[in-house]
């Protein structure tokens, strides 16, 4: 393990799309949705910590959730959990970590990882990464890593690379085409999807900064000194309430011409939402996904039935369902409509408060 890398987990995010179970006090990075007996976020820190040091890892969440962080992965000092004061999407977040590591280690090398993937092959996995970092130490680049497409899904943003070398230089990216030309990024054999896992030097994403979203670094860079200290959480909370809220992709990946993707098949899944967990799910022999054997289904096929621990159901004639049972909300819909549960959500809301959410 080098002591110039650095992994970075981006742990803010509410995670709506999996209400109810997912909550804004405990939201789905804290969660074990995919009944592994971890949450998504200890995943990742064991992941990772087969590469990275812990005393190497920071972890960018909200300020609610710093001390569910440091429950799940106590071996984390709470000066590694940097605290948002608002969520800014990821550029503010990456740039937040970016420009503590570089006061506290000029030459350190970042992987920075969403909190909440599933990734089944970690052996594959842990090699890309680290030909990703030897590449990055090499060279000024932005490295990305791709994912070999397994259909033409249109949730996903797709990276098309230059040519067929092992690691390439990006050509363009797409974000989240329709079906038609999903299915021709697919056939194409030169797109792969965004896992949104990226690799590089320090110096060189503050560069990127400078460049390509230079509010961003005057500001951050305004709060150097203060960032490590007593003054830290007056500067950010200054910071995120003056920056623009933009993802690194749209701020600077695809604005920069030194970006490069090592593209690999290691098992990869972002688990965005309850009909990613069915596919990823073990099923009956009606094709269910249940989340345990108290679960007693009659003429019901094809969907995903998620309870609490010790509680028993009986379910009859469903077909293409989604089930969510908590211990104060039950949520009943068609697969084929988890898109609204947004909607649900803004009137649970409206009419209830944030009791529910």
């Amino acid at each position: 393990m080098s002591s110039n890398t650095y992994c970075v987990i981006m742990a803010g995010g509410i995670g709506t799309r999996f209400w109810p179970m997912s909550r804004q006090a405990k939201p789905k990075q804290f969660l074990d949705i995919l009944g592994t007996g971890k949450s998504f976020i200890r995943s990742t820190f064991e992941r990772f910590a087969a590469i990275v040091p812990a005393e190497n890892f920071l972890v960018v969440t909200n300020r609610r959730y710093r001390d569910l962080v440091l429950e799940h992965i106590p071996e984390l000092g709470p000066q590694q959990v940097l605290c948002e004061p608002i969520g800014r999407n990821t550029a503010p977040c990456i740039a937040y970590a970016a420009y503590t590591l570089r006061k506290a280690n000029p030459d350190a090398e970042m992987i920075v990882t969403p909190a909440d993937h599933l990734i089944l092959n970690e052996t594959d996995f842990h090699a890309i990464i680290r030909e990703c970092l030897e590449f990055a130490d090499r060279h000024d680049a932005l490295m990305t890593v791709g994912i070999k497409p397994s259909r033409p899904d249109t949730g996903y943003g797709y990276i098309q690379k230059s040519n067929n070398d092992v690691i390439s230089r990006v050509k363009c990216f797409t974000e989240k085409p329709d079906l038609e030309l999903a299915q021709t990024f697919v056939q194409c054999g030169e797109f792969f999807w965004n896992a949104g896992i990226f690799i590089w030097k320090v110096s060189s994403i503050i560069e990127a900064f400078c460049r390509h979203l230079p509010e961003h670094h005057a500001l951050f860079s305004a709060i150097m000194e203060d960032l490590g200290t007593e003054r830290e959480e007056a500067a950010i909370e200054q910071v995120f309430s003056e920056c623009r809220a933009i993802s690194i992709d749209y701020g600077i990946m695809e604005k920069a011409d030194n970006v490069y993707v090592r593209c690999g098949d290691f098992g990869w899944s972002d688990v965005g939402t309850w009909g990613s967990v069915y596919q990823l799910s073990r099923k009956d022999a009606y094709a269910n996904a249940k989340s345990h054997d108290g679960c007693y289904t009659y003429d019901t096929r094809n969907s995903i039935i998620s309870l609490p621990a010790g509680k028993i159901s009986v379910i009859k004639g469903l077909k293409d369902y989604i089930v969510v049972d908590t211990d104060d909300v039950l949520m009943i819909c068609p697969r084929s409509d988890e898109q609204s549960i947004k909607k649900y959500i803004d009137d649970v809301k409206f009419d209830k408060g944030d009791k529910y959410i």
